[in-house]
């Protein structure tokens, strides 16, 4: 409190413009400012930059194409779609170095916040809409095609862009230091560290970054092609876990893939250990003590877990999904009045600066206008044959996605964790309500029940991916005109790749049936669904207990939802998150040094961003190949398939902890 602060710290746009821009991050990048103090970005306010380019957008374009497709494959087969923020920062940091290019930060903050569409169109995506085939298999009346699928992905991202665009300033300026930003944070480094030390910072991450990506690329492909160890090993392989299985309904179990070990370092283990627990309350409390009873003695662990168990957590996700609009309110309501302000004195307002240049309110008024009446027409035209019907979802949709926006944008902001899905199965719950009520129900409720909450579900992801992108070229300097007229382009080709993916995926998985993908999130909102609209028994009870659980964890501090996801996911692909965990917990601590420690750190979560990106796509090609005709390998329960895959995961640890700890050594 008592350093001193310059009382009159120039405001950027007073800046001289001949001005050296820095090559590291003010020393106020990261705190809340003074009464009189003021940020200035790395690229300066006053002057411009090579940002959109024929390079920048057509990388940008490129990497949301593949990192589409790679995350939707992951997201559909363990549930968890992984940012694609920090691993194509690093990609672009590393073309830029390899070509040359003069003054990259520009370029490469377009070509990151093009190509992050990815990750959150596929979350919208896949969270909801393969829910349409998992019913498909119980009713075949029920159709879905690739405009249905391509269209409410575009809408509902284009829906979240146009609704946050308001709430910039509030997010990204205004509440400056108030909020982490955690993945905006690590991001933001990647990009700056390449500007303070091209050679060694982007040559050796993107070096890394590939090696990383090829090590767990290929290890996923072969078990996920040819089945060399078991992808899940578990205790019921074993005669002694088996009967242990029978009698107490004790399981234990993990998945063996690289991408999931990569995904839980970066979680990292407070959050790893809490969504752990969930499941271990589930599948070592709960199905134990149901296995006492005579009603379920003789059924399957994973039967009374997927039919009973798992609705507990459907219950909880949703609770969770209203604890967090009630914690955000002010935040909404300080948004609307900000937005509101600046839409009525913006012809009396002084110029923006470069740096503060948003697209104009009025256009926005405007574009949110076409876009509603775009998504009413798709609602009545492609998936509901009534107009009144069709109004009814489209209002439902616009409240809820402009009700859920900022919530979405402000989870993202503090623990950079979106809780969507939880979000979405509330607004399945709702919408199913209504549909039903207005005579929208059977197989006609459940198609317009899931594409609506598919575009909710893609406008809410969306919010919270691109306050991301926002608040990086905040801290950078971008134009955020430049950022928000691109990313449309970018929902628009990542729209059209998930659609496309889908549609391979369930021809060669599907997501019902031994080897199909888990799709968690799209089964959870299927069984959610379809007793509401085919006149079943609602299982309310189940939900209720969940929601004051969810209420119980909250008062205890305990992050509700994250501990709720542990309840529907299944163990075995939890089982890894906390390994992961694990692994960053211990090369965070593996030096006394704190300088080595946090490289360590740093290039752990580069190797992790590598395994994740390579075990996806490459499990991409791994769908290519078995379609193309090679046979989809067996569940690997196998004694010396089980053995072979703990012999192959404790390598892949124990590379992962290695190289890791390579870092501040001399070489």
């Amino acid at each position: 409190m008592s350093q001193k602060v310059p009382p009159a710290t120039p405001r950027p746009e007073h800046l001289d413009p001949a001005d050296v821009d820095p090559i590291e991050l003010p020393e106020n990048a990261f705190r809340q400012l003074a009464a009189d103090e003021q940020y200035r970005p790395i690229m300066h306010p006053a002057r411009d930059y090579q940002e959109v380019t024929p390079y920048s957008v057509t990388m940008g374009l490129i990497l949301a194409v593949i990192f589409s497709a790679a995350a939707a494959y992951l997201g559909l087969k363990v549930g968890q779609v992984f940012e694609a923020a920090i691993p194509i920062a690093i990609i672009a940091v590393g073309l830029s170095g390899a070509l040359k290019k003069k003054n990259p930060l520009g370029q490469n903050v377009i070509i990151q916040s093009i190509g992050a569409c990815s990750g959150v169109i596929v979350a919208g995506a896949i969270f909801t809409l393969p829910a349409l085939y998992i019913l498909q298999a119980t009713y075949p009346e029920i159709s879905v095609n690739f405009l249905q699928i391509f269209l409410s992905s575009l809408f509902g991202g284009v829906l979240g862009i146009l609704f946050f665009i308001p709430f910039r300033k509030y997010f990204v300026k205004d509440m400056h230091g108030k909020y982490p930003f955690p993945e905006a944070t690590a991001t933001t480094q990647v990009l700056v560290s390449a500007e303070a030390n091209k050679e060694a910072s982007s040559g050796g991450q993107a070096k890394l970054l590939v090696i990383a990506s090829l090590i767990g690329g290929i290890y996923d492909y072969l078990v996920a092609t040819f089945g060399f160890w078991a992808e899940t090993v578990t205790t019921a392989a074993y005669s002694w876990g088996h009967t242990l299985a029978e009698k107490t309904k004790f399981v234990f179990s993990c998945n063996t893939g690289a991408a999931v070990l990569g995904l839980g370092y970066i979680v990292g283990l407070k959050y790893a250990f809490v969504i752990f627990a969930g499941s271990i309350f589930v599948w070592w409390i709960i199905i134990p003590l149901l296995g006492t009873t005579s009603d379920f003695a003789a059924a399957d662990p994973q039967y009374i877990f997927s039919n009973y168990a798992r609705l507990i957590g459907i219950g909880g996700i949703a609770m969770a999904g209203i604890i967090g609009i009630v914690k955000s309110w002010p935040v909404i309501a300080g948004a609307v009045g900000l937005a509101s302000r600046e839409l009525k004195g913006a012809q009396t307002q002084t110029k923006s600066v470069r740096w503060q240049l948003d697209i104009s309110m009025k256009h926005i008024a405007y574009f949110i206008f076409i876009a509603l009446i775009a998504v009413l027409l798709f609602f009545w035209l492609g998936v509901i044959d009534t107009f009144w019907q069709a109004a009814v979802a489209w209002i439902v949709v616009t409240l809820i996605a402009f009700l859920f926006t900022t919530v979405a944008a402000n989870a993202i902001a503090i623990v950079g964790s979106n809780p969507v899905s939880g979000m979405t199965l509330m607004t399945l719950i709702i919408a199913s309500g209504v549909f039903v009520a207005i005579g929208l129900d059977g197989t006609r409720g459940i198609v317009a029940s899931m594409i609506v909450g598919g575009v909710v579900c893609t406008a809410l992801s969306m919010a919270g991916g691109f306050v991301t992108d926002l608040k990086i070229g905040y801290w950078l300097g971008s134009t955020p005109k430049k950022q928000e007229s691109w990313k449309f382009l970018g929902t628009l080709v990542s729209a059209a790749t998930v659609g496309g993916v889908i549609l391979v995926l369930n021809q060669v998985y599907g997501f019902t049936g031994d080897t199909a993908l888990a799709a968690p999130q799209a089964n959870a909102m299927a069984k959610v669904l379809e007793p509401m609209m085919m006149g079943g028994a609602t299982p309310w009870t189940l939900y209720i207990v969940g929601a004051i659980l969810a209420l119980i964890l909250n008062w205890l501090g305990i992050p509700a939802l994250a501990f709720c996801l542990g309840m529907f996911i299944p163990l075995h692909l939890n089982t890894p998150m906390l390994v992961g965990g694990f692994i960053s917990w211990f090369v965070g601590r593996s030096s006394a040094d704190k300088e080595v420690a946090k490289a360590r750190q740093d290039r752990g979560t580069l190797i992790a961003s590598g395994l994740i990106a390579g075990g996806a796509l490459f499990g991409v090609f791994a769908a290519i190949t078995i379609m193309c005709g090679k046979e989809v390998p067996t569940n690997g329960e196998e004694l010396p398939q089980q053995i072979l895959g703990l012999i192959a995961y404790a390598a892949l640890i124990a590379y992962f902890y290695w190289d890791s700890c390579r870092a501040g050594k001399k070489q």
